[in-house]
C-alpha cells in the first residue's frame, strides 16, 4: 500500500510511505519516481495526503494508480 502526500517544506517533490519500504520521496516531473529516495526527518506538520492518480506522471506504478480509481468507483 503507497500513501502521497505533498510537503509544504519540499515543493518540488512528492512523499510517499511505501508499506515495507518506508518513507521516500521524488520529483514533481515525468518519471520523477525512478529517481525516488529514502525521505528522512519529515516533519508530518508540514504534510497533506494527496490522491494516488496526482503523481502518475511522475511514474507511480500505475497499478497502483487504478486501484485507487476502482475503489472511488
Amino acid at each position: 500500500m503507497i500513501k502521497l502526500y505533498k510537503s509544504a517544506v519540499h515543493r518540488n517533490q512528492w512523499i510517499a510511505h511505501v508499506e515495507g519500504l518506508g518513507w521516500v520521496m521524488f520529483p514533481v516531473r515525468e518519471n520523477g519516481w525512478e529517481m525516488r529516495q529514502a525521505a528522512r526527518g519529515l516533519d508530518p506538520l508540514y504534510l497533506r495526503e494527496m490522491p494516488l492518480r496526482c503523481a502518475a506522471e511522475a511514474g507511480l506504478p500505475q497499478d497502483v494508480c487504478e486501484l485507487e480509481l476502482a475503489e472511488v468507483a
